[in-house]
C-alpha cells in the first residue's frame, strides 16, 4: 500500500483500491498554512525593500517632472554658473536646441534678429546646445560660446551643451517634452508664456521670422 499525498488517500497497487485517510487530509492542510505563511512573509519583505528603494533620478527618459511650470527649474549657463529660470518669469519665452554644424545652424542669424526686434518687451529667447542629432554640437561649450560669438553675433542666452532627448535629458527639456513632446532635431522650438506653460512647439523647419510664430508671440505679449 502506499499514500497518494494530493488526494490524502491510501491507497494498494491497485488503481481502484483507495480508501480514504483523515491523517493525510491534516498533513495536506498543514502545508496548505505552511504555504500561506511563507507567502505572506515573502510579501511583507517585498514591500519592506520597495519601500527602501531609493527614488528614480528626475533626469531620467521615463521619469516625470513634478513641477508647475518650466519657471521653476534651474540651468547652467555656457559659463558654468547655475541660473534660475524664475528670473524669466512674467516674460514670453522661446526656447531652442541649437548645434553648431548642423544645416538650420543659420537660424542664428534670425533668432538673435528676433531677439533684438522685441527688445525692451517682456520676451526672451533661450539657446540649449545639444549634440543628441547627428553628432552636430561637438565642441565645448568655451568653444560654442566663442562660435556664436563671433559668427552670429548672438546675445541672447545659451545654455550649457546638455541631452534633450532619451536618457540624461536635461530637466527643461523633460519639462517641455512632457508637454510638447521631444525635439525630433536641432532647432526645435517651444513657445512658453508669462507663467512658464508650453503654449506651443515649432519643428526646425519653422524659421524664427515665420509669420505664424511671430504673431503667437505677440498674442502672448499682450496678455496679462
Amino acid at each position: 500500500m502506499s499514500f497518494d499525498v494530493k488526494k490524502g488517500m491510501a491507497c494498494v497497487h491497485s488503481n481502484t483500491d483507495c480508501l480514504y485517510d483523515p491523517r493525510m487530509s491534516h498533513a495536506k492542510s498543514g502545508l496548505a498554512v505552511l504555504a500561506v505563511l511563507t507567502l505572506f512573509a515573502c510579501k511583507t519583505n517585498e514591500t519592506t525593500s520597495t519601500s527602501n528603494a531609493p527614488a528614480p533620478s528626475p533626469l531620467a527618459s521615463t521619469s516625470t517632472l513634478r513641477t508647475a511650470t518650466v519657471y521653476d527649474l534651474n540651468a547652467r549657463t555656457l559659463d558654468g554658473k547655475l541660473q534660475a529660470l524664475s528670473e524669466y518669469r512674467g516674460k514670453v519665452a522661446l526656447m531652442v536646441n541649437t548645434a553648431s554644424e548642423c544645416g538650420f545652424t543659420p537660424q542664428y542669424t534670425g533668432l538673435q534678429a528676433l531677439s533684438e526686434s522685441l527688445k525692451g518687451k517682456p520676451f526672451v529667447l533661450l539657446g540649449f546646445p545639444s549634440n543628441d542629432f547627428g553628432a552636430q554640437e561637438p565642441g565645448t561649450d568655451a568653444e560654442i560660446a566663442r562660435f556664436t560669438s563671433h559668427d552670429y553675433g548672438v546675445t541672447f542666452p545659451l545654455f550649457s551643451k546638455s541631452k534633450v532627448k532619451g536618457d540624461g535629458i536635461n530637466p527643461v527639456f523633460l519639462f517641455l517634452a512632457q508637454a510638447k513632446g521631444e525635439p525630433k532635431w536641432n532647432f526645435h522650438k517651444y513657445l512658453v508664456d508669462k507663467t512658464g506653460a508650453v503654449v506651443a512647439a515649432y519643428p526646425s523647419a519653422v524659421k524664427p521670422d515665420d509669420p505664424a510664430l511671430r504673431a503667437e508671440i505677440d498674442q502672448l505679449l499682450s496678455s496679462p
